[in-house]
């Protein structure tokens, strides 16, 4: 099937399909997911692969078909012949696993420690007294202990704990000692909040209805500063060729917006702290730098600045002065505090794209709980939607909402500088966490998963039914006879099934079988680590 995103007349398409260039029978959600290693990473908590209950992959490829479109746009308003974008859902599930499928296949990944912890049980989301299900956030070593320990919770159980919680981005699991979720249900839910907020905790509940609150776009711009002066340049080759932009940016979110607009041919210029960013020595390690770092900021050009300096930030607005785009996900108030602000860069540079990408937004006011990807599940019903009726509401420890955040931003930055091609006009554009997490489609009533629903497992592996075989239990019975899927090898059921006409998919259990198996190659690269190729191609 083909998608044609949605366009004025006149303007050139982008097309979506569903496997693009990786050359396997791709025809729907549950296919991709299965076969591109969401299922595997979304169940690594649970110890098997799991389909994530909303189109998520669907949703990635949307944003990627609308960047792709305004790609293609000012490619030609800046005199470059573009045709037809194509991008794949497929592709899109890839983008969204990069960072898992970077440190399987880094250079030293066997080395790469183990983040088990022993008598795990205890992961979150944990339960309060008055069986409120939450979640909680710090970034700091300090102030989980201080929490814990105002629990009452055992100091080694809060010393064993806290690296599983603070890898649990990179890991996608989260074994905690039980005796946290022991301490945390022995309080009321109000307590455990202002408990959170004096040790600088930040502790959410878990929204149990999947539906949004409130319609959100996914970005929204406003009219800054004074007009660019010139006509711009023809790039060369790809859309963005030739347009510079700075970024000062930390962990996934805002690496991934600058990933994705260097993919489209921009010239992006890091920001880092003086001795380089902290990510850089996280393994596993590839070519002496981590792999998940390099995942999302390979091909970018790094100076170190250091902005609470009068010099670093003169140093800025230099850069900034041969711009087109400013990106940052910084902390709410920080711009201004560094006098850094949008109205403080355009006057360096009129026609400027200044791009804010938070975790809130405007949600919670000027002093908001942490804006991370597992509270904002939490908070926006997403972490309800991922899951089926039958299971209580819990996040993803797969980066949903980091993932999305950064496509939207860099949506947002497309759209500006399209703008800002036809007026000379610059713009600020915001966006966050939350918006991004309003993007995928999510039902009114969670549904009831049926045994079909949920893979089930082979003598060798798992199998993923198609929509077709999930909606004929009549049939799925006549093909297993008296056998389990057990008693046979995935190959086996594989035939079986293609015999009578009913789609099933292999389920990707092994990142690293995944990046070295030849149907992948058209869209992987290697460079002392797998890594998605860029995920549009343009005509």
């Amino acid at each position: 099937m083909t998608l044609s995103t949605e366009r004025p007349a006149g303007t050139p398409d982008c097309l979506v399909g569903w496997a693009g260039p990786v050359e396997l029978p791709l025809a729907e959600e549950s296919a991709v997911q299965a076969a591109c290693g969401l299922m595997h990473v979304h169940g690594r908590r649970s110890g098997r692969p799991l389909p994530l209950a909303v189109d998520y992959a669907t949703a990635v490829a949307g944003v990627l078909a609308a960047q792709g479109n305004l790609a293609a746009r000012i490619g030609r308003a800046r005199g470059l012949v573009v045709g037809t974008a194509r991008t794949s859902v497929a592709q899109a599930a890839l983008l969204s696993v990069a960072q898992y499928l970077a440190a399987a296949t880094a250079e030293d990944a066997e080395d790469a420690e183990d983040t088990a912890v022993d008598g795990g049980g205890g992961e979150p989301p944990f339960a309060s007294a008055d069986g409120v299900r939450f979640e909680l956030e710090t970034l700091d070593a300090e102030h989980w202990q201080r929490f814990w320990l105002r629990l009452g919770a055992d100091p080694d159980a809060v010393r064993r704990g806290w690296r599983p919680f603070q890898l649990r981005f990179a890991t996608a699991t989260c074994p905690l000692p039980v005796g946290l979720a022991t301490a945390a249900s022995g309080r009321p839910f109000g307590e455990l909040t202002e408990l959170g907020r004096a040790a600088g905790v930040s502790v959410l509940a878990v929204r149990a209805e999947p539906r949004f609150r409130v319609a959100l776009p996914p970005w929204r711009i406003s009219p800054l500063g004074r007009r660019a002066a010139g006509a711009p340049a023809r790039p060369a080759g790809l859309p963005l060729d030739g347009i510079v932009v700075v970024e000062s940016t930390s962990r996934v979110q805002g690496p991934l917006a600058g990933h994705l607009l260097r993919l489209l041919g921009a010239d992006v210029v890091r920001i880092e702290p003086p001795g380089g960013d902290p990510m850089r020595g996280v393994p596993p390690m590839a070519g002496g730098c981590s792999a998940r770092f390099r995942a999302l900021n390979d091909g970018k050009r790094a100076v170190e600045i250091d902005l609470k300096s009068a010099a670093g930030r003169a140093e800025v607005l230099d850069l900034v002065a041969g711009a087109e785009v400013f990106l940052h996900n910084w902390a709410p108030g920080r711009a201004v505090r560094l006098g850094l602000d949008a109205d403080d860069l355009a006057k360096v540079r009129p026609g400027l794209v200044y791009a804010a990408a938070s975790g809130w937004g405007t949600e919670f006011g000027p002093v908001p709980p942490l804006g991370t990807d597992f509270l904002v599940q939490a908070h926006s019903g997403l972490a309800a939607a991922l899951r089926p009726g039958d299971e209580p509401a819990a996040p993803s420890l797969m980066t949903v909402t980091d993932v999305l955040g950064g496509a939207v931003c860099a949506e947002g930055v497309l759209t500006a500088l399209l703008a800002r091609l036809r007026t000379g006009a610059g713009a600020r554009v915001d966006s966050s966490l939350l918006s991004a997490a309003a993007v995928p489609p999510r039902p009114r009533v969670r549904p009831v998963w049926t045994m079909l629903d949920r893979p089930p497992a082979t003598r060798d592996g798992y199998l993923a039914l198609g929509a077709r075989a999930r909606s004929r239990p009549d049939r799925v019975a006549e093909v297993l006879g008296a056998a389990e899927f057990t008693a046979h090898p995935t190959a086996y059921w594989l035939e079986r099934f293609a015999a009578v006409g009913l789609p099933v998919t292999p389920v990707c259990t092994d990142l690293r079988a995944l990046a070295a198996d030849p149907r992948f190659a058209g869209v992987l690269g290697r460079d002392g680590y797998t890594f998605p190729l860029s995920p549009w191609t343009f005509s």
